[in-house]
């Protein structure tokens, strides 16, 4: 096969604006289905984000939860029936809502903002600030305030390392207060929010005054060193009640993805995009190679008639087909790193290359572009030196 190569690429290169024709094609693909592999990877990584961040074994949930941007909340004495296992730690409630931030440069309220409510005696967040940030949370109406938030909310960052501190108010609901912004945590924004405040739950309690204590959001269960998660899980599941679900954090994490991809819109188009990708990559590289074939008929047919099998033809238009692939894959790359890297700074989700992804669609890349070759072959498999000379 490898004696055959100069044959192809020059072949190939005989045309060289139809080369690029094709090299465009491909490269049109590949940046399409690895913009459409990263976003769908970032939205589901920024959507497990906050579990990713939480320190503890299981978790309670109410049944009709189904994802972080739509929780219902559950009796909070269920989390308390769970310190009657003694594989059990600690146990924490978790409080999640939304708030208007109003941001203190233009004094604006125009952006809603995700806050988390705990019980502070706990250090639950591997967030970075969060742990050393904690204790300062025991005032009243402060706030740990997400770094990796929107711009829009103004110049907090820069504020509160300028002062050490900044005072702006949360609105909802008919009703505004005061909070002081006390210390800073990485995060990050996703889909559903743009950004995050954490917070103590009495904290959480005074900005959502129509709350009640009784009623959580998401049960944080810390387990002593060496006790199985899935074991407890399932010993726990059967005491409760059926009022509330019980998850270990690989499952917490799994269901938030879950609904990301088929509860929703988001996931469907992603994958619909990666398939149109692709397809116009067959479509492009199958209309040049088979323009190639079909113009170099009587030179593939002399071959034939000479003694050449169609296998050898096969692997001809093949290694055009590879050399396509490959041409048209690398600047591909090149050109999604660079996109990665814009929409990263624009939009701050989590999107970047792995080894993974790009080994996938590079394979895919070669595929694609051998079904093209196999498909555009296919007119000469019929072709019949007597007729075409």
């Amino acid at each position: 096969m490898l004696q055959k190569l100069p044959t192809a690429w020059l072949q190939l290169r005989h045309q060289k604006v139809r080369l690029i024709v094709a090299l465009a094609g491909v490269v049109f693909s590949v940046v399409i289905v690895f913009m459409q592999f990263g976003l769908q990877e970032a939205l589901f990584d920024s959507a497990v984000r906050f579990y990713n961040g939480l320190e503890g074994d299981c978790f309670l949930l109410s049944p009709r939860s189904n994802a972080l941007i739509a929780m219902e909340t559950f009796p909070k004495r269920r989390l308390s029936q769970a310190l009657a296992f003694e594989e059990v730690e600690f146990v924490t409630p978790i409080y999640l809502g939304q708030g208007q931030w109003k941001n203190p440069e233009t004094r604006d309220y125009w952006r809603n903002i995700f806050i988390v409510g705990f019980d502070i005696r706990y250090p639950i967040f591997s967030f970075p600030g969060a742990e050393e940030n904690r204790k300062k949370l025991e005032l009243p109406d402060v706030v740990l305030y997400d770094r990796d938030s929107r711009a829009e909310f103004g110049p907090v960052v820069a504020e509160f390392e300028k002062k050490g501190s900044l005072v702006t108010e949360i609105g909802g609901r008919g009703t505004n207060r005061r909070i002081k912004v006390v210390g800073l945590f990485k995060m990050g924004t996703s889909f559903g929010s743009d950004g995050n405040l954490i917070t103590s739950h009495l904290n959480f309690l005074r900005l959502s005054p129509s709350r009640r204590e009784g009623s959580i959001d998401v049960g944080l269960i810390k387990l002593k060193p060496g006790a199985d998660a899935q074991k407890f899980k399932d010993r726990l599941q059967n005491y409760l009640p059926k009022d509330v679900k019980v998850f270990t954090k690989q499952e917490l994490i799994d269901f938030e993805k879950h609904y990301w991809q088929s509860s929703t819109a988001i996931g469907f188009v992603f994958n619909l995009g990666i398939m149109l990708g692709i397809m116009v990559g067959v479509v492009v590289v199958y209309q040049i190679l088979y323009t190639n074939v079909s113009e170099h008929l009587s030179e593939y047919a002399t071959l034939k008639a000479i003694g050449y099998r169609h296998r050898y033809l096969l692997f001809l238009v093949l290694q055009q087909a590879l050399f396509i692939a490959v041409l048209g894959y690398i600047p591909g790359f090149i050109i999604s790193m660079i996109q990665y890297e814009v929409t990263k700074q624009a939009t701050l989700l989590p999107i970047a290359m792995t080894f993974e992804r790009a080994v996938i669609v590079l394979v895919a890349t070669i595929a694609m572009c051998f079904i093209s070759g196999a498909s555009a072959v296919q007119k000469l498999k019929a072709a019949d030196p007597a007729d075409i000379f």
